[in-house]
């Protein structure tokens, strides 16, 4: 069988089209006249001649090991949570001993790693040397192609990778159809050009990033603090300098006392986080909602972070929803163990299978968040949950999560220092939002050669 043959065959079992896109399997392609797809002195390039593909393997689990090592290993998960990203480690180790007894290879800092199976089309860049799951294709690139330049070309097939896959339950992209791709490049210098201004922006983007994660990690070493280890009242015990200025220490008692909950502050109360917080059910039908109301489902939520930097728009939704107002928590209610809970950065509707929650009143909302978002109860919640494959929590098991109690004056303090965190976490948000949007409307046309890189600079100084 011919190429054009089988890509003949293939186009009409898959619906492919022949595609002008800039990265594409051989095959599609030949249907095509893929020299139209290249701007000027850029040509359409075999993927495999200028990049080693590489496959992935996963040691033994049933060899201890063989895990938990010195070698990071990149799984799905870490693309999912990193995508286009470098990474520099995973939630997952192997050791030389699992390297060793396996398939799995150890390749070097700059692989391209594009996820095949599972979550198709994630797409994130080795830091350091790893090992990859079978459920990636792997490139080392060679001089002749930037593998920053080659991840923003995956980045903007992103969408189309599903053209590539066969199956039904669980689609993959198979070799064969990776070693046929072709991309359409320019000279090495201005590959490195085109990464450059992307990279700026994504630069910027990480830059926000990590800065919520560092206030994210402020308000949660706070909340330990004030309502976990209590350490005002232990520095006050022991006759310690609290470092909260006095009238903050004045409302802190100098002792703990013995509970059902164990020791707490003399004087606090046994309560339940539903005695401070609700869980307003604001439903709303689908053709009560106004066109690009923006929209949270749980796949925008990411876990174990309160900043939620994606959401979509209400416009095809087709079923009941909830509205949220901007600075709200929301709580998803289905496998509560992947902790996603976030503070709302706009106002908009919700999946029913996320829990808006509200602090009764208004110097609460520390409180309430601290508790809401930690792992003990999130755990808590997983606990009580029901439904074996797909568990869900409810908000009457939520509200009945007991805490200990401060006084009014202790939350409406607590408050006042969590709120500019939680807001600035806000403006990096809608920040990094605009960033993104920039970077999305560039890199197709740098990609492609719509535009060139002395306009893309142009545009990106006009803006940043």
């Amino acid at each position: 069988m011919t190429d054009k043959s089988r890509s003949e065959r293939i186009t009409q079992t898959r619906g492919r089209q022949a595609t002008k896109g800039v990265i594409s399997g051989r095959y599609s392609l030949s249907v095509g006249d893929p020299d139209k797809a290249c701007p000027k002195e850029w040509k359409w390039t075999p993927l495999a001649a200028v990049a080693r593909l590489e496959s992935g393997h996963t040691p033994s689990r049933r060899v201890p090991h063989y895990w938990d090592g010195d070698i990071p290993w990149i799984g799905i998960r870490d693309a999912t949570e990193n995508h286009g990203r470098t990474i520099y480690s995973t939630y997952q180790t192997v050791t030389q001993a699992g390297i060793d007894n396996s398939a799995a290879r150890v390749l070097p800092a700059g692989t391209v790693c594009l996820s095949r199976t599972a979550s198709i089309g994630y797409v994130v860049v080795m830091g350091c040397p790893m090992a990859t799951s079978q459920d990636f294709v792997n490139w080392v690139c060679s001089e002749a192609i930037d593998s920053h330049f080659l991840k923003y070309v995956l980045l903007s097939e992103h969408s189309s990778m599903f053209r590539f896959a066969s199956g039904t339950t669980h689609q993959t992209i198979y070799f064969p159809e990776v070693k046929a791709f072709h991309v359409c490049m320019p000279n090495i210098h201005e590959q490195r050009a085109i990464t450059h201004i992307l990279g700026t922006l994504d630069d910027k983007i990480e830059l926000n990033r990590r800065m919520n994660e560092t206030l994210e990690a402020m308000a949660r070493a706070l909340f330990k603090a004030w309502f976990v280890d209590f350490e005002p009242v232990r520095a006050k015990a022991e006759g310690r300098d609290t470092g909260l200025p006095p009238h903050l220490t004045e409302l802190f008692p100098s002792r703990l006392v013995n509970s059902e909950l164990g020791e707490v502050p003399e004087g606090w109360k046994t309560g339940t986080i539903g005695s401070v917080a609700e869980n307003p059910r604001r439903g709303v039908a689908p053709e009560k909602i106004e066109p690009g109301t923006p929209y949270i489902g749980l796949e925008h939520m990411p876990r174990h972070s309160i900043a939620l930097v994606d959401w979509g728009y209400a416009d095809d939704l087709e079923s009941n929803k909830f509205e949220f107002k901007q600075g709200e928590i929301l709580f998803g209610k289905l496998r509560p163990y992947f902790h996603k809970v976030g503070v709302a950065p706009v106002d908009g509707v919700c999946s029913t299978d996320i829990l808006v929650v509200v602090p009764k009143e208004a110097e609460w909302f520390g409180f309430v968040l601290g508790h809401v978002s930690s792992v003990d109860f999130v755990n808590h919640t997983y606990a009580g949950s029901t439904g074996t494959k797909m568990p869900r929590t409810n908000w009457r098991d939520m509200a009945g999560y007991e805490v200990a109690m401060p006084s009014r004056l202790i939350a409406q303090f607590f408050t006042q220092q969590i709120r500019p965190l939680v807001e600035r976490i806000n403006v990096n948000v809608h920040a990094s939002r605009t960033l993104a949007t920039m970077r999305d409307a560039l890199l197709p046309k740098l990609i492609s050669g719509e535009i060139r890189v002395r306009d893309a600079e142009r545009f990106v100084r006009e803006r940043i």
